[in-house]
């Protein structure tokens, strides 16, 4: 059996309904979506654990109970008082999301605030999944033990997975942002980009050029994601494309990439080819991207 270790910030998620102006209670972000959906995918085959903090409170409480019943560890969360969890709000204009956040008491920002802690989470993991989003709401000071964590567990034998999931609203400046990324991708074995995203911050006049960066930071399996474009992927030198089909209606594209990741993750431990990885993770991406919400049920 294979632990999973995915780390970062679950929030409260107010989604819109079909009715107007009505939103309905959930809880997701990027690392949790993509733990949720492993979960789905992994059944009982392996064990997924979440490492993030939370607050001492009743929506804190409702939040390790969401996670618990969707088979998802939380003994590596954790529990810090006068604290709470973040919200966000959904809002969409023709299948396209945009965000609103409440979270600036969000216990997740001290997740990496103790190396012994940080040690102990990863200590009988096989697989480190993190992303830029939780690079991005720790202090400097936390980001450095962080990456300093992932860097002995990788040398370790652990495999560091990351996806830079930009968003650069939440950095005090671009090259914070692009630094940062940068120095996690120097400590991840696999990274799952998405050229779309990245263009504008980084400068790559197309998904080679994303691809050749991160391959230059020394990970050794890339796959650049091109929203509904061609997929770029490179495994031990060896340079593949994949053309995913497209989806027959967007509804909601948020967790997207979140379940792309969970896609490839699971087919992986499954044996499947890295192609093969892929053409699963984007399959499910595309039936994800037909519901509302980040959480599509039996996604699996």
């Amino acid at each position: 059996m294979t632990r999973i270790v995915s780390i970062g910030e679950c929030m409260v998620e107010l989604a819109p309904t079909n009715i107007e102006g009505s939103y309905q209670i959930g809880f997701a972000g990027d690392t949790m979506n993509t733990a949720w959906y492993l979960s789905q995918l992994l059944g009982d085959a392996h064990q997924v654990d979440y490492l993030s903090a939370v607050g001492q409170d009743a929506i804190s409480e409702q939040m390790l109970e969401f996670l618990q019943e969707a088979g998802i560890g939380t003994d590596s969360i954790q529990r810090l008082p006068g604290l709470t969890v973040g919200l966000y709000m959904i809002q969409l204009q023709d299948g396209e999301r945009s965000f609103s956040y409440w979270r600036g008491q969000s216990a997740a920002r001290m997740l990496a605030s103790d190396s012994d802690q940080l040690a102990a989470a990863l200590g009988s993991a096989q697989i480190a999944f993190f992303s830029g989003i939780t690079l991005a709401i720790l202090s400097d000071q936390d980001r450095a033990r962080l990456l300093a964590a992932l860097a002995a567990f990788r040398t370790g034998g652990g495999t560091v997975v990351f996806d830079p999931n930009l968003r650069p609203r939440l950095w005090d400046s671009p090259d914070t942002m692009t630094a940062s990324i940068t120095a996690a991708a120097e400590v991840s074995d696999t990274v799952l980009p998405s050229h779309e995203d990245e263009a504008t911050w980084f400068g790559d006049a197309d998904p080679e050029a994303t691809l050749a960066r991160y391959l230059k930071a020394g990970a050794q399996t890339v796959v650049v994601k091109n929203g509904p474009g061609e997929i770029l992927i490179s495994d031990g030198g060896a340079i593949s494309r994949v053309s995913p089909v497209a989806a027959p209606t967007v509804v909601d594209t948020t967790a997207a990439g979140d379940s792309f990741n969970a896609g490839f993750l699971a087919s992986q431990l499954a044996g499947k080819p890295i192609d093969q990885a892929v053409i699963d993770a984007a399959a499910l991406a595309g039936r994800v991207i037909q519901s509302r919400g980040a959480l599509m049920p039996c996604a699996g």
